[in-house]
């Protein structure tokens, strides 16, 4: 089969599978591109390709489709031969959209050529060849990262469709959301979550880690995952963590969590301060890219919500983070008292956020409430914020002769109103 008829049996499947259910990625927020390069990035089978196919058919003017995971295009040597095709097969388009990019040899060396040409250009790929460093490296200024993560709550409720939801619905869809998360193929195709994500984060692991940087002991990448996945929002020391996973040292550790965080399995936040020296020598938590993660291979018998509901908050400030909104940390005095999340916009602490599903427990309360008060006091920040799983309103509470005014909200109404801005 020639080069013409590989990319003609390309496009009809390309065609077929636009009639496809397809839910709207209203969590995507494209930065301008300015002629750069489009990268879409993220999580393995969080649906970059579906995504780019519908961006390039809500586009003017036709792209031109090749995807590079088919065998039959493995043996191609000739790039200008590709170009010719996909010209005479689309009426020569000003954009190519190409899948799978990884798989063409130096592919780097003929995108940057295309991108010289004047081509606009949308990439994916896998995350062994697309991680950020390896990016920064093959397309030195020219591209403009789009991070697609699986699905926000909006979008799982868009997914699940059957209308509008009452609050009580709404409630048990978002802990519907947070244990099974957001992956299109367990929303939208009802696979078991548990097994087909065990098998995603093995893959991840395997695929986008071991085959790209060869560690020398490629089963502790696993524990250690394992490890940071069982306690979502735990706060964690390379020493302790190094001990608790049998890693060799902090310096292996660390870097092998950097693996994880640039194959999008979990992320890390660190704890706030003024000064960056304490800030990057003090403990991190750390939380799961899906949450679906937390109940696949954590080790609780049953879940822990106010982790995943946390962990939930903590996803969808990190979207904010990788379009370069905000910036996120978690805030800890000296005597232990706490604030889930400190929002941080240029050098202005604009919002803390505390994160509660059990408020009804005076104790629990008073705790929740008094790091609130303690971080607006010391980080001079008055907008507060105690997200619940149905508590709404505003309250004044009294600290130390002071008083500070606190919203409360619903989780699953946070997720929604963050989305739409």
């Amino acid at each position: 089969m020639n080069i013409h008829d590989i990319l003609l049996a390309q496009r009809r499947e390309n065609e077929a599978g636009r009639s496809a259910l397809y839910v709207g990625r209203s969590s995507v927020v494209e930065p301008v591109a300015g002629g750069r390069i489009r990268v879409v990035v993220g999580p393995r089978r969080a649906g970059k390709s579906s995504y780019a196919l519908h961006r390039t058919c809500a586009e003017p003017g036709a792209w031109g489709y090749a995807n590079f995971d088919d065998e039959r295009l493995g043996s191609l040597e000739d790039y200008d031969e590709l170009v010719v095709a996909l010209d005479a097969l689309y009426g020569c388009p000003q954009g190519f959209f190409f899948d799978e990019i990884q798989n063409l040899p130096k592919w780097e060396l003929f995108v940057n050529r295309l991108h010289r040409a004047g081509r606009n250009l949308l990439l994916t790929g896998s995350n062994a060849h697309l991680l950020s460093s390896e990016l920064a490296t093959h397309l030195t200024g020219r591209h403009v990262p789009i991070p697609l993560l699986p699905f926000s709550f909006p979008e799982f409720v868009s997914a699940e469709g059957a209308g509008p939801k009452t609050d009580l619905e709404m409630r048990a869809a978002c802990r519907k959301y947070a244990r099974m998360g957001g992956f299109p193929e367990v929303v939208l195709k009802g696979l078991s979550g548990s097994e087909y994500l065990r098998t995603l984060v093995a893959s991840v692991i395997y695929k986008d880690i071991v085959s790209r940087f060869r560690p020398r002991a490629p089963g502790s990448i696993e524990t250690i995952a394992r490890c940071l996945l069982s306690q979502p929002g735990g706060e964690y020391s390379f020493q302790a963590l190094t001990r608790a996973t049998g890693c060799r040292s902090p310096h292996t550790l660390k870097k092998h969590i950097g693996w994880l965080e640039e194959a999008f399995v979990v992320f890390t936040v660190p704890r706030f301060s003024f000064k960056p020296r304490e800030q990057a020598a003090s403990n991190k938590k750390a939380y799961a890219v899906d949450t679906g993660f937390v109940d696949a291979l954590g080790a609780g018998l049953s879940p822990n919500w106010g982790r995943l509901f946390e962990n939930l908050v903590a996803i969808q400030l990190f979207r904010r983070q990788l379009r370069g909104e905000s910036r996120f940390f978690f805030w800890k005095d000296p005597h232990g008292i706490e604030a889930d999340f400190v929002v941080q916009e240029g050098l202005a602490i604009r919002q803390i956020v505390q994160v509660s599903l059990a408020t009804a427990d005076p104790k629990t309360r008073q705790r929740e409430i008094r790091g609130l008060c303690k971080a607006s006091r010391d980080l001079g920040c008055g907008d507060l914020l105690l997200l619940t799983e149905k508590e709404e309103g505003r309250m004044e509470e009294t600290w130390e002769g002071s008083v500070y005014p606190i919203r409360t909200m619903p989780v699953w109404k946070w997720l929604l109103a963050a989305e739409q801005g």
